[in-house]
């Protein structure tokens, strides 16, 4: 006979995935653990960020990552992609932030590119996006 705790073990799968418990018992899938920001002691959710960004009319793709910063340990970047013909700053976007989420999620880098790298498989190389970020802006460590 199998013990609970030989169960649990055999059972259990590391996704990495990070999740919250609902109110009505249901779990939601927030983010990753890897791309999690870890901001002077905040956690900050990139996925959370993407989505708010996504709700401006003039974006049409946000990503969101987390870049070194020697004081608190990562700062926010943001690639964002506009839509044709959209004329949308970084002041713009940081001014549409202000008020709507907390102050600390806002991120404080904001890059506007043509396009975004991808897999073959199309999935977004938010470590490619770091590491160009990384070398634009001169943060290296």
């Amino acid at each position: 006979m199998v013990s609970m705790t030989e169960t649990k073990e055999l059972i259990f799968y590391s996704t990495s995935d990070l999740a919250v418990i609902q109110p009505d018992g249901y779990g939601q899938i927030v983010g990753r653990i890897k791309d999690m920001i870890i901001r002077g002691g905040e956690n900050i959710f990139p996925a959370e960020i993407e989505n708010f960004l996504m709700r401006h009319p003039d974006i049409l793709e946000a990503q969101v990552f987390g870049v070194p910063d020697p004081r608190r340990g990562e700062d926010v970047a943001a690639w964002i992609r506009k839509r044709d013909d959209k004329t949308v700053s970084e002041e713009d976007l940081k001014q549409w932030c202000q008020g709507k989420m907390a102050r600390f999620k806002i991120p404080r880098y904001i890059l506007f590119k043509d396009e975004f790298p991808r897999t073959i498989s199309g999935k977004i190389q938010k470590y490619k996006m770091r590491d160009t970020t990384i070398k634009e802006l001169g943060l290296e460590t």
